[in-house]
C-alpha cells in the first residue's frame, strides 16, 4: 500500500469543465468532497475544482481517527452526526476501512487524569460514551505495555477509517450522485460582479455559479486574502510514520505524552508524535503573531518554529499575494502541497513504540510522510458566510481534525451554500470572530 497520494499519480477525477453550476466547491479534501456529495444528492448542480490530486493533501495524510473523544464543545454535535452518517456512507461508497475500535487517551500524571476528567463531565450532555477508566483497567486494555498509566479517558464508540481509501472513495460516490469533479484545475481566484460572487475564475476558464465553497485547507488563507479578506490562519507540518505489519496491542486510537498509534487495515501502525507540531515562519506567520500568541504560549500544539516557509508553500515569502486571472497562481506552482517528515522524529517514533510495547520486537518503519495542518488561534475552524463576498461560503481551518468530522461539515457548508439552515449553533465558528474584538478561548488540550 503506498500512502499518502502522491503528487505524480495520474489524474483520476476528469471531468468536462462546465459553463455554469449551481455551486463551485474549491477543494478535494474531505470537506470538498462530502460537501459536493451532499448537494449532489439533493439535485444541485455541483462542481468540484482541485488543483492537484483528491485528497492529496492533509486529507489524506493524518492518523485516520474518527473521534468524538476530546472534541471541543461546539464540533461535538456535528461530530456525533459524522459518526452516524459514516456507516451508511461507507456501504455505499465501499470498504474504506471502518471500524469502531474506540479511542484511549492514556494519562501520566494526576494532572491529565484531572483535564480528561474535567472534559467528560462537560461532555456527558452530548451522551457521549466516553468514561475514564482506572490504571488497572488500563493495563488490562495494554496488556504488552511495559509502561505504567494512571488512567484513561475510553470512548468506546469512536471509529477509524484509512484516510486515503476512504475521501477518493466517497468523491467517485458523489460522481457517480451527479458531482462534477476537477483535477489539475486551480482557481485563480473568484468571479466578481457588483461586490457578489457569481463564479470562478479557472486555469483553463470561467465557471459561473450561484454560490462557491472555500474548503481549500492549508491554501484558503491565501485565496482569501487575494480578494481582501485576512483570517489567521497558519500551516503547520505534522509527521507521521507507517510501521511494517506487527501484531496487535490495541486495534483502535491511542495516544501518551510521546506518542499516537493506531493499527491500520494492512495490519501496520500509523505512528505521529503527540502534542509536537513545526511551524515554517512567513509573512502569514507574521501577521497573524498577535493572534497566536496565547496559543504559542500555552503550546497546546507543541508548536516549533522552523525557518522561513520553502519556496511555494503558502505562506512562502516568495509566494504572490496579488495576481491577475490570466496569471498562473501559486496554486497552480504547487500542486501538491508535500512536506518532507522531520526524519530524527520518524526514528524516535520507532524507539518510543518499540519501548512502549517490547514484546513486538523490532519496529520497522515502512514508510513516512508529512502534512500540513490549517490551524486557528482557538483551534477549531471557520464555517460561515462571507459577509464582505456575498455568495461565498468558507469551510476551513480543521486544526488537525477534520477526517472524522468531514461528513458533518461538508453536510453543513452544503446547506450553508444553498441558503438552507445549517442545522447546528455555528456561532463559535463564525469569520467574524477575529474581528468583532471576541475573546478567542483555545479548545480542549487533551
Amino acid at each position: 500500500m503506498t500512502f499518502p497520494i502522491r503528487a505524480d499519480l495520474a489524474a483520476t477525477f476528469r471531468d468536462p469543465l462546465p459553463d455554469r453550476a449551481d455551486v463551485v466547491v474549491i477543494g478535494g479534501g474531505i470537506i470538498g468532497v462530502m460537501t459536493a456529495w451532499e448537494l449532489a444528492r439533493d439535485g444541485v448542480s455541483v462542481v468540484l475544482l482541485e488543483k492537484g490530486r483528491v485528497a492529496g493533501e492533509q486529507s489524506s495524510r493524518n492518523w485516520g481517527w474518527v473521534r468524538a473523544q476530546g472534541r471541543d464543545l461546539a464540533e461535538l454535535p456535528i461530530m456525533l452526526e459524522a459518526q452516524r452518517m459514516w456507516p451508511a456512507l461507507a456501504a455505499e461508497a465501499g470498504d474504506v476501512g471502518l471500524r469502531t475500535t474506540g479511542t484511549l487517551y492514556l494519562a501520566e500524571d494526576e494532572a491529565q487524569m484531572a483535564r480528561y476528567a474535567g472534559w467528560l463531565a462537560e461532555a456527558e450532555k452530548f451522551q457521549v460514551s466516553s468514561r475514564m477508566l482506572s490504571a488497572a483497567q488500563v493495563a488490562e486494555a495494554l496488556p504488552g505495555a511495559a509502561r505504567g498509566y494512571k488512567g484513561a479517558l475510553w470512548t468506546p464508540t469512536d471509529m477509524k477509517a484509512e484516510p486515503w481509501v476512504a475521501v477518493p472513495a466517497f468523491a467517485r460516490a458523489a460522481q457517480a450522485a451527479g458531482a462534477q469533479i476537477i483535477e489539475d484545475c486551480a482557481v485563480r481566484m473568484l468571479d466578481l460582479m457588483g461586490g457578489r460572487v457569481t463564479g470562478v475564475v479557472t486555469e483553463r476558464g470561467l465557471i459561473g455559479a450561484g454560490a462557491v465553497v472555500l474548503a481549500g485547507g492549508a491554501w484558503s488563507s491565501l485565496l482569501l486574502r487575494r480578494h481582501g479578506v485576512s483570517i489567521p490562519q497558519l500551516s503547520v507540518r505534522a509527521t507521521v510514520a507507517a510501521t511494517a505489519p506487527m501484531g496487535d496491542v490495541n486495534l483502535g486510537g491511542a495516544v501518551d505524552k510521546r506518542l499516537a498509534w493506531r493499527k491500520r487495515a494492512d495490519g501496520g501502525y500509523s505512528l505521529a508524535p503527540a502534542g509536537f507540531h513545526e511551524l515554517f515562519v512567513g509573512p502569514d506567520a507574521f501577521r497573524a503573531f498577535g493572534s497566536f500568541t496565547k496559543l504559542l504560549w500555552e503550546d497546546p500544539l507543541g508548536t516549533r518554529l522552523l525557518p522561513a516557509a520553502p519556496r511555494g508553500y503558502p505562506d512562502g515569502w516568495g509566494t504572490p499575494r496579488r495576481w491577475s486571472g490570466d496569471q498562473v497562481s501559486p496554486f497552480e506552482r504547487c500542486r501538491v502541497l508535500d512536506p518532507a517528515p522531520n526524519a530524527a522524529r520518524v526514528a524516535r517514533l520507532a524507539r518510543d513504540f518499540a519501548a512502549t510495547f517490547p514484546k513486538l520486537g523490532a519496529v520497522k518503519i515502512a514508510q513516512s510522510w508529512a502534512g500540513m495542518i490549517d490551524t486557528l488561534p482557538d483551534v477549531v475552524p471557520v464555517v460561515d458566510h462571507v459577509a464582505a463576498l456575498p455568495g461565498l461560503t468558507v469551510c476551513t481551518g480543521m486544526c488537525g481534525h477534520g477526517f472524522g468530522i468531514g461528513p458533518g461539515m461538508g453536510r453543513i457548508a452544503a446547506r450553508l451554500a444553498v441558503g438552507a439552515s445549517a442545522g447546528h449553533d455555528l456561532s463559535r465558528f463564525r469569520l467574524s470572530r477575529f474581528s468583532d474584538g471576541s475573546r478567542l478561548i483555545a479548545g480542549p488540550n487533551l
